[in-house]
């Protein structure tokens, strides 16, 4: 009759401990693996005292693309779409776009054919819908749409279309001293006005690219007019160089899933002493999108794959890697 409790408060011991297990682990959306355990191995290595591998807290820099890497970027980059939206709400005062292209196919809501122009379509489509504004008209407008807009397959808002074993890395890497920055292609104040929220990331740390700004008197207050002219592109090798201007120290962890993110892995990995480069591979169809080499957005070449297996970067794989995606998944 003894041994019925004694067989209970032994269960119960090894399930507090299996509780205290998970609970201490810091990456529990990501699979057990060579993924996991490189990020892990490198944060004990770098933060252990007396380690010849110890970095100082403030050179501890880790730096992340934003689309692909920390959020969804499938059907389009999620700052195309908000471009389109704008287009559509900008329409009834510019009824020259009926005849324009690419306005007058997106109005007909052929978006594959607006987009067929390249880069040059692209520029125009950002240019109209970016500029002439104040910057803080901008950041209310960004506000606005990000509050409402969803995500055309998931039905969610774009910000809860984030990766949540990267939200749990971010939050893992400022735990042990590191600063965390967003480096993306993107525009840096479509970005600025939520990644706090979202990510812990502050607008101060987040670098991409910009458009020409430029300062005004207006009703006699000072105000920051956005120009319809390109500033700077912090994408490929504008990564290494938006780092270089508006962080100022080499970062000792890199995070990217294209292309657009080769240079700034091969910056990271040439400083000295231990560094850590990781790239998202899209490889999850049931549950995200699968794409790489063919894909025009967050394009993942053979050519990519090759350079990480050179130089031993990590290649997450979305499927293998991670037990969840999105934070809505549970």
């Amino acid at each position: 009759m003894k041994l019925v409790p004694n067989k209970f408060a032994l269960l119960a011991i090894i399930l507090a401990g299996l509780s205290a297990a998970q609970a201490k682990d810091p990456l529990p959306s990501w699979n057990d693996g060579a993924a996991k355990k490189s990020i892990t191995d490198f944060v004990a290595k770098i933060t252990t005292e007396g380690s010849s591998d110890l970095v100082p807290r403030e050179e501890r820099i880790a730096t992340f693309d934003n689309d692909g890497t920390l959020w969804c970027e499938q059907p389009l980059y999620f700052q195309l779409l908000f471009a389109l939206d704008r287009v559509r709400a900008l329409a009834p005062q510019h009824p020259e776009w009926r005849t324009k292209e690419p306005f007058a196919s997106l109005l007909k809501g052929d978006v594959k054919g607006a987009l067929a122009g390249g880069e040059h379509a692209m520029l125009k489509i950002i240019m109209v819908t970016h500029a002439g504004m104040t910057t803080a008209e901008f950041e209310q407008i960004v506000k606005d749409w990000i509050a409402t807009a969803k995500h055309p397959k998931f039905k969610r808002p774009y910000t809860e279309c984030v990766y949540q074993p990267m939200v749990e890395l971010l939050a893992y890497l400022r735990a042990n001293g590191f600063k965390t920055f967003i480096v993306s292609g993107g525009g840096i104040e479509f970005m600025r006005p939520w990644t706090e929220k979202v990510y812990g990331i502050p607008p101060e740390q987040v670098v991409g690219s910009s458009i020409k700004t430029k300062y005004e008197m207006r009703d006699d207050k000072p105000v920051l007019m956005r120009l319809p002219e390109m500033n700077f592109i912090d994408d490929k090798t504008g990564k290494p160089v938006g780092i270089n201007s508006h962080i100022g120290r080499r970062p000792i962890a890199a995070f990217g899933n294209s292309d657009g993110d080769q240079q700034m892995l091969e910056w990271t990995q040439a400083g000295d002493g231990a560094r850590l480069m990781m790239l998202v591979h899209h490889d999850n169809a049931v549950r995200e999108f699968a794409y790489d080499a063919e894909s025009k957005i967050g394009t993942f070449s053979d050519a990519l794959m090759a350079e990480a297996k050179k130089n031993g970067w990590t290649v997450i794989s979305m499927k293998d890697d991670w037990k969840t995606i999105f934070a809505f998944e549970r």
